[in-house]
């Protein structure tokens, strides 16, 4: 997570509850959406970049960052309803929404519950798109998890394992590609409430096994919105294989894998994504929800999507892809 300081944050109050967020920028919305664990500021190194274009929103969802931290529903479809009910007091009727990892999985549920709010979709390495996931996640859904991550996130052993993961990310061992942004989660988790907050949204998409939410059973949705997937071809969080799964199960989606990002490419390789970003959303048309196209590709369910792809994978990139699909399949059947 970058250490800069943020753009000033704000709090409103939605159903009672504190909400932080930043508001930046002119022009079309933006609406930035972090991961569990982290908050706005995983943003940062594109803020300053996007808003020189556009309107950005980046909220620390219910339960992270500045924002409150009640006993409360922190399901996927709470945290859409969270966020269209901020859009409302903000006056912000339409965004094209960006969502990173968990918070790719709440874009896609932004826009499955409120079409006529989303211009686009953009997820960022999302979940949901299959079982696998890093082992240390699926530990912590387990007896005994929570107080792993106590103890983690006390001051000393924070500042040990920080050290110890900044050394072997710099000599490059296999595996460490998304260490020190990994380890930025710890921050705050001293604190119960956030640490609570924090377990209960993972315990609610993830088990041991893995992944227990997915997005691929109304995925088709999307055809009817422009959408893009970006992922980085280095990720240690969520396998890259599941872009080809992205880009399979979402017709007429643009998929971009960054060469050399792990699971945060926009904080690794800012530049780049906020290129992707600006490029995505110049070469297309907003989407206009139609009550009725809707109404259709609902009926129609999966078996009336179109096969209409676009898939920008560097050439040795997506031979990787393909081998780590194949690995990571067979690796599910064996853990089923």
């Amino acid at each position: 997570m970058p250490n800069h300081p943020s753009a000033q944050v704000q709090l409103r109050t939605v159903h009672g509850h504190d909400r932080a967020y930043v508001l930046t920028g002119r022009g079309p919305a933006l609406l930035l959406l972090h991961g569990v664990g982290c908050d706005h500021r995983t943003w940062d190194p594109v803020i300053d970049r996007l808003a020189a274009r556009y309107t950005v929103i980046a909220p620390d969802l219910l339960g992270h960052g500045r924002s409150g931290k009640p006993r409360a529903d922190y399901s996927l479809g709470g945290f859409a309803n969270g966020m269209r009910d901020l859009l409302a007091i903000l006056g912000i009727d339409r965004v094209t929404v960006v969502g990173h990892s968990f918070g790719g999985g709440v874009a896609m549920q932004f826009a499955y519950q409120f079409p006529q709010f989303a211009e686009r979709l953009v997820m960022v390495a999302p979940g949901g798109l299959g079982r696998e996931v890093n082992p240390i996640l699926r530990g912590l859904t387990l007896p005994g998890g929570g107080a792993a991550l106590a103890v983690a996130a006390t001051p000393p052993v924070r500042a040990a394992l920080q050290l110890l993961g900044r050394r072997a990310h710099a000599i490059g061992l296999p595996g460490t590609a998304d260490i020190p942004a990994a380890l930025g989660v710890l921050q705050g988790k001293a604190d119960p409430a956030e640490r609570d907050a924090f377990l209960h949204v993972l315990r609610g998409v993830l088990d041991w096994k893995g992944q227990v939410v997915g997005m691929l059973d109304r995925a088709y949705l999307a055809q009817e919105m422009p959408t893009c997937v970006v992922w980085g071809s280095r990720d240690t969080v969520l396998p890259v294989a599941h872009a080809q799964r992205a880009r399979e199960a979402i017709p007429g989606a643009r998929i971009e894998v960054i060469r050399e990002a792990g699971h945060f490419p926009h904080e690794d390789f800012p530049e780049r994504f906020a290129q992707i970003l600006g490029d995505f959303i110049t070469t297309t048309t907003p989407s206009v929800y139609d009550a009725k196209k809707w109404r259709r590709a609902l009926r129609q369910g999966r078996a009336g999507q179109a096969a209409r792809v676009g898939l920008r994978i560097p050439p040795d990139v997506a031979t990787a892809v393909s081998a780590d699909l194949v690995r990571s399949s067979a690796a599910a059947r064996t853990a089923g």
